[in-house]
């Protein structure tokens, strides 16, 4: 079920609370996202964990070779191995969130 009141947080709102707190240009603001998103992306190309103090843990996983299910025709199917990405919140994030 979707909760049509929930706001999503884009790129663009991140640029602005950075132009906005620290004074600079959106133009500027937007290339500090981008190269913080480039950052964390690359990182977890290259295997590392991405690790936010005070927020939480990005990690790739890899999924092995699985027998699945078509949910329509429910014929057997091959699930190919492949990487996943997790996020581990950190106790401080989920302490906020249920403080709120």
């Amino acid at each position: 079920m979707k909760n049509s009141n929930v706001k999503t947080l884009i790129r663009s709102d991140l640029a602005e609370a950075i132009t906005n707190e620290f004074r600079v240009t959106k133009f500027i603001a937007s290339e500090i996202v981008e190269d913080v998103l480039d950052e964390i992306s690359g990182a977890l190309i290259n295997g590392e964990r991405v690790k936010i103090s005070g927020f939480g843990t990005f990690m790739v996983r890899q999924k092995k070779e699985r027998t699945g299910r078509n949910p329509r025709t429910l014929k057997k199917a091959v699930i190919t191995p492949r990487k996943t990405i997790s996020f581990r919140a950190s106790p401080i994030l989920k302490k906020t969130i249920n403080e709120k």
